[in-house]
């Protein structure tokens, strides 16, 4: 995948590709301005400048500098992405639970296998044309007015209502709220882990941040996956699926991950927001440059 115009410039310091670049994007000739032409021959730069450009603009992502700049930026993507995955992967896996709690479809020794997998089937493409694409389009619409920070603590509020009062969203003519709930995970922190970290670090580091974040969130699916399995189980053995011992039941397990997505919550106070900034303003590359 070809690197963006901004990374040529900053990263790789070619100030004639980058011009090329964004020429080819913007279809009219962009001229190489004075700042482009001292990143091409940085001779033109006294010996001071090039100090000064260096120890400003080139600290690594193991260092003190980095640290202390977006530390803590990275830790809240991070732990974010990680207690997000735990609530979002658990019910997004064991979806079947759910319907069958539900009542939309029926319990699963009720069913061939494929029956079972004809109506899940069915279920989950209605639920992503009714709540998981509708919640991609708002984010996309609404983000630049709202906010990262306001839109990614929307599912928190959401799972919580439905486990405190599940046996009422469990009756079939209530169902539509485990709808809502889908739709404000993507209207949520589903979209808003993977968009933040790819705004609020520097260019040269950019893509590893968001790794290292986007790693976090896996451990937090496997964690969850692995988890709810155990925890949704009916709290009377008899109960419970064979080969599992018993759990706290599907609404104490709901309750759980709710009280992980708080705990995202609180996390997604150590993360600035980013709406209508430049990337260059988040990262600090912008004061950088004119220091």
């Amino acid at each position: 995948m070809p690197e963006t115009a901004r990374y040529t410039a900053l990263v790789a310091k070619d100030a004639k590709k980058a011009s090329a670049e964004m020429s080819k994007v913007l279809h009219h000739e962009i001229e190489i301005t004075p700042w482009l032409q001292i990143l091409v021959e940085p001779e033109i730069i006294v010996e001071q400048e090039i100090v000064e450009t260096e120890t400003g603009n080139s600290f690594g992502l193991f260092s003190l500098q980095f640290l202390s700049r977006h530390g803590l930026h990275l830790l809240g993507t991070s732990s974010t992405w990680f207690f997000l995955d735990i609530a979002f992967y658990s019910q997004n896996l064991f979806r079947k639970d759910i319907y069958s709690a539900v009542g939309w479809i029926d319990k699963p020794r009720k069913m061939n296998a494929i029956e079972e997998v004809y109506f899940i089937a069915r279920l989950q493409t209605f639920i992503a044309l009714c709540s998981t694409i509708p919640g991609y389009w708002f984010t996309v619409a609404l983000i630049d007015r709202i906010g990262r920070f306001w839109i990614q603590l929307m599912m928190t509020v959401f799972m919580l209502g439905l486990a405190i009062r599940y046996h009422h969203w469990t009756q079939p003519e209530n169902g539509i709220g485990f709808l809502v709930m889908y739709f404000f995970a993507n209207f949520g922190p589903n979209s808003t882990t993977f968009i933040v970290p790819a705004e609020i670090f520097p260019s040269r580091l950019r893509s590893t941040c968001h790794g290292i974040s986007a790693a976090a969130g896996k451990a937090g699916a496997v964690i969850g996956a692995f988890g709810f399995l155990y925890l949704a189980q009916d709290k009377d053995p008899k109960k419970a699926d064979p080969g599992y011992p018993a759990g706290i039941s599907l609404k104490n397990a709901l309750i759980v991950l709710g009280f992980v997505n708080f705990l995202g919550m609180l996390c997604t106070l150590l993360v600035p927001e980013s709406k209508c900034k430049s990337l260059e303003e988040m990262s600090g590359e912008k004061q950088e440059e004119t220091a």
